[in-house]
């Protein structure tokens, strides 16, 4: 499915008409991330135009069997922000760890790393 002219003036009469910044700001995203569908048969015999197309078209292709989404070929850019965006968080989840261990390290006190290693027998 690739978008061409007319899905363009469908788009900006739908989004100028609405009033909402954020419905245009989805409107704009929905019609960048439109995606071809195809089987694994149709897949495996234009692979390499699959790749021409998310390379420098930029477009995104699912590939399905039975109607079940399988896999996605997918532009560089793409992959690299879902790489920054799972590592940002992780990033995130990790500072909620370590302000949690510090708010229960203030509520319930600390001992010296000595103390631990008698206590633990070292």
């Amino acid at each position: 499915m690739e978008a061409g002219p007319g899905a363009s003036v469908k788009l900006s009469i739908r989004c100028i008409l609405s009033r909402s910044a954020r419905y245009w700001l989805y409107c704009l995203y929905d019609w960048y991330t439109m995606m071809t569908r195809l089987n694994v048969s149709k897949a495996r015999e234009e692979f390499p135009e699959i790749v021409n197309r998310a390379a420098y078209g930029k477009e995104r292709t699912i590939v399905s069997r039975r109607g079940k989404d399988l896999a996605a070929v997918i532009p560089m850019e793409d992959l690299r922000l879902l790489e920054r965006l799972a590592q940002e968080e992780l990033d995130r989840t990790d500072i909620e760890d370590a302000r949690s261990a510090l708010k229960e390290a203030e509520e319930k006190g600390t001992i010296p790393l000595r103390d631990l290693m008698r206590e633990l027998g070292d």
